[in-house]
């Protein structure tokens, strides 16, 4: 008798441990493109992108229940090039996201590289991450994320609020627009590579609308966009929203940029999009951009479109094309990576397939 009593009396001593739980998450997706007038004599490029409509990634989320309407949360996200297999984000381990957090009844506090709001989908641009969208005439929109940052999360009823705060918002030095090489404060300059994002939505019954404020700061001897003292800074606010239609959406949006610096400026972007199925499994996605500079005619519009067939609840094939229509000085090209020539119009179209698990 005395071994069944010492196995009761330490099981009412241990600690009741809470229920956790971890999925793998992802997205492959692969696309071969082709793209006009990417130089003076009017060559073309035919290659293999690995962003044809959402970029690729692998992700680990996990959660603990703690009781008492507590949980504790992480999220470990990698994005990766199909076409070569490299990692994205400046060649980060977790660049899409590295996050763990403590929910509570009166939100959420999350630690780590997170989203910002730089740029408020919410229903209202059904081209999003798309080889041909918004990332082609801003393309730091697409990479909306902080290093070293705090989060805050809260939602009641319909309406949704977030902020994030960055300490230093970019640690990595090379890697595209996802790498600005502004790690942190400076002994000398608290406000040094901070950044600032806030976001409140509010869905109603088949509609919705958006506001977003973004706001970060350069350091001294950091090149980047000429940012070069914390007393610059590059701050955008968005405005948009959407409303159920049939079977689909239409979404209207606003984006408008200041850039404070030795040579400043204003942009904003402003675009109508729609999602609508218009057969059984096949979908259309479609948005008008229009980009204006103020105070120039370096201005564009840019038309974009997506047809998507589904193969089932996971796997998709799509046809996406854009057309960059440059005025004055302005040379935006249709994907945001390939040459353009300024004043001129440029045509590409893709063919993909993407895979969601």
């Amino acid at each position: 008798m005395k071994r069944p009593l010492a196995a009761m009396l330490i099981a009412c001593g241990a600690p009741a441990f809470a229920q956790s739980t971890v999925s793998i998450y992802g997205i492959v997706d692969a696309a071969v493109a082709y793209i006009d007038k990417t130089g003076s004599t009017g060559f073309t490029i035919k290659k293999l992108t690995s962003n044809g409509s959402t970029p690729s990634r692998i992700g680990f989320r996990g959660t603990e229940d703690l009781g008492g309407g507590y949980r504790a949360n992480f999220v470990l996200e990698t994005g990766f090039a199909p076409d070569t297999g490299t990692l994205s984000q400046g060649g980060r381990s977790f660049g899409r996201q590295s996050t763990v957090g403590l929910e509570t009844p009166y939100g959420e506090v999350v630690l780590g590289r997170q989203y910002t709001f730089r740029y408020a989908l919410y229903g209202s641009d059904y081209m999003g991450d798309n080889l041909f969208g918004v990332g082609s005439v801003d393309p730091y929109i697409p990479n909306d994320r902080a290093d070293n940052s705090i989060g805050y999360r809260f939602t009641y009823g319909r309406f949704n609020y977030r902020a994030v705060y960055s300490f230093g918002r970019d640690v990595a030095a090379t890697g595209g627009p996802a790498a600005t090489n502004c790690p942190g404060e400076q002994a000398s300059d608290h406000k040094a590579c901070t950044q600032l994002s806030m976001l409140g939505t509010y869905d109603g019954d088949g509609w919705g609308v958006a506001a977003a404020y973004d706001k970060l700061r350069g350091a001294p001897g950091i090149r980047f966009e000429d940012l070069n003292s914390s007393r610059y800074y590059d701050l955008r606010t968005t405005l948009n929203g959407y409303v159920t239609v049939f079977k689909g959406r239409i979404g209207v949006g606003w984006i408008g940029r200041k850039h404070e610096s030795a040579t400043p400026y204003r942009q904003s972007i402003g675009w109508v999009s729609l999602t609508q199925e218009i057969a059984p499994l096949v979908h259309l996605d479609a948005t008008l951009y229009r980009i204006n500079r103020r105070h120039s005619r370096d201005d564009a519009w840019f038309p974009v479109a997506r047809l998507r067939y589904l193969l089932s609840t996971r796997t998709n094939l799509y046809a996406t094309a854009g057309y960059m229509h440059n005025q004055g000085a302005s040379a935006l090209s249709v994907d945001g990576q390939s040459p353009s020539l300024a004043g001129k119009k440029q045509f590409g179209v893709a063919l993909g397939i993407r895979h969601n698990f």
